[in-house]
């Protein structure tokens, strides 16, 4: 007699948001000049010239980092315009900044618990920046070299040699790289561009070098040509993902 066991997935709900044309959504900013003085009626908003000042220096306070990890707290009677001020600081940070607005009624649920109402609410409200440094590699292909085993189940291993016009060089290849390079068919005298960073690889056949001669050339009579990278076989690059 077999029994099966069952593992029981726990559900996880997430609070869903309809943009809609809303009481706020035509607010575009705080409606200030270059001064920080507000306007009477601009960006959308209209009249609380002091609130709007004072909301226009935690803006600015927020843009140099200074209250970082900390709230503001917006108090006043219903209808005095507490949402349209935090609305217009949302609009002036743009688009980089994420903002999330949460009511009062999204926290009270029978189907989420207020911990997890308000701990999606924050992971939404946090952004992070990736910012990645590629190492590229790049030279004319001078020879592939790839050993497949006999029995077709073990691993592939190749060398692949670049040069430029100063120097060459011969590096291992591994199975990724041996499967780019096939699907490429990249060939001797293809020029060769190799990207590789900590969240992707990339790998582009750039041109077939003007040293190949039109025996040599793999690319066909349409291939662009090139001349030989410089000296560097291997430099490096900053991105923002």
């Amino acid at each position: 007699h077999a029994t099966m066991a069952t593992t029981k997935v726990p559900e996880v709900r997430d609070i869903t948001r309809i943009e809609r044309i809303g009481a706020h959504s035509h607010i575009r900013g705080l409606g200030l000049d270059d001064a920080l003085e507000p306007r009477q009626v601009s960006q959308g908003m209209v009249g609380q010239l002091a609130s709007r000042r004072a909301a226009g220096v935690i803006l600015e306070m927020i843009k140099d980092g200074h209250i970082a990890g900390r709230a503001v707290l917006i108090a006043g009677q219903p209808g005095t315009g507490k949402t349209a001020i935090a609305m217009g600081i949302a609009q002036s940070l743009g688009p980089d900044t994420p903002f999330t607005a949460l009511a009062g009624s999204e926290i009270f649920s029978l189907e989420m618990s207020k911990t997890e109402a308000l701990s999606q609410a924050f992971r939404k409200a946090i952004g992070v920046r990736i910012k990645e440094e590629t190492e590229i590699i790049e030279g004319e292909v001078v020879e592939i070299q790839i050993d497949r085993p006999a029995t077709g189940t073990g691993a592939k291993v190749g060398k692949l040699t670049l040069k430029t016009t100063e120097m060459e060089t011969i590096y291992d290849l591994g199975n990724k790289m041996i499967d780019s390079l096939s699907k490429e068919k990249v060939q001797a005298g293809h020029g060769k561009d190799h990207q590789a960073g900590p969240l992707f690889h990339q790998n582009t056949v750039c041109a077939v070098s003007r040293g190949r001669t039109a025996e040599e050339k793999r690319g066909g009579p349409h291939s662009p040509y090139t001349g030989l990278p410089g000296s560097l076989l291997r430099r490096h690059r900053r991105d923002q993902v």
